[in-house]
């Protein structure tokens, strides 16, 4: 089965099947659980024939952009653990939180000051 390139947890879509060590499919992606601004990656909510599922970041052997493999097989992604507790509140710019290192480089490759973020001159 062709599962396409190697992906990052930031491009990795909703709806990607997600495939067990032994091959078979355990459900889909719902949404990945991260940390951009920290660029850390906690894990991925499944949708199962159980119900909702999560998946720990480390029982993930590999993002693909057509699937996800895991380092469990079926049997252990059956006996996941619900998602508990509520996500933090998403913002594309916060201020005072401190730049992702990418976002960093493309503000000094574009020529803006990185220290003038979300802050407003005055005259």
């Amino acid at each position: 089965m062709d599962e396409g390139l190697p992906i990052a947890y930031e491009v990795l879509e909703p709806g990607v099947p997600v495939y067990g060590s032994d091959g078979e499919q355990v459900g889909t992606v719902a949404h990945v659980v991260a940390a951009p601004e920290e660029d850390i990656f906690h894990g991925i909510v499944l949708n199962t024939a159980a119900g909702v599922r999560f998946l720990p970041a480390d029982e993930v052997a590999s993002l693909h952009e057509r699937g996800v493999d895991l380092r469990i097989d079926r049997v252990a992604a059956a006996a996941l653990r619900a998602p508990h507790g509520g996500a933090a509140a998403w913002r594309v710019n916060e201020p005072g939180v401190k730049p992702s290192p990418w976002q960093r480089f493309v503000d000094l490759v574009a020529g803006k000051d990185p220290r003038a973020r979300n802050w407003d001159e005055e005259d």
